[in-house]
């Protein structure tokens, strides 16, 4: 959902008092935490995907853009496709030790 499209967390949704003040305040941007302080899961997966092994990378906390920004990293390394959305990153194939690997050299914490 976009930002024009988002619902207020009051569920106002229209006013007909001529009185009336938008004054609700925006919600603040997320920010990313810092690399020693993600605490990412790496799991391989395959429900829901016709028996394909996927590469799932999971707990990452900050904007979308870093979240993007580091799904394109592990995907080029990787070689392989994928998609990195709502703190999810998922690459196609059995990529899960290269990927712990990757993360642990970039100063990334893993838990199991």
């Amino acid at each position: 959902m976009n930002k024009k499209n988002k619902p207020r967390p009051d569920g106002l949704v229209y006013s007909t008092n001529n009185d009336y003040y938008n004054d609700y305040p925006e919600e603040p941007a997320d920010e990313t935490l810092p690399k020693d302080k993600q605490k990412l899961r790496v799991k391989l997966d395959s429900k829901q995907r016709a028996g394909k092994i996927v590469t799932l990378v999971e707990g990452f906390a900050g904007t979308a853009e870093d979240l993007e920004m580091l799904g394109k990293q592990l995907k080029t390394k990787c070689g392989a496709g994928g998609s990195a959305k709502d703190g999810l990153i998922l690459i196609q194939g059995d990529y899960k030790e290269k990927v712990v690997a990757w993360l642990k050299d970039w100063g990334y914490v893993q838990t199991k």
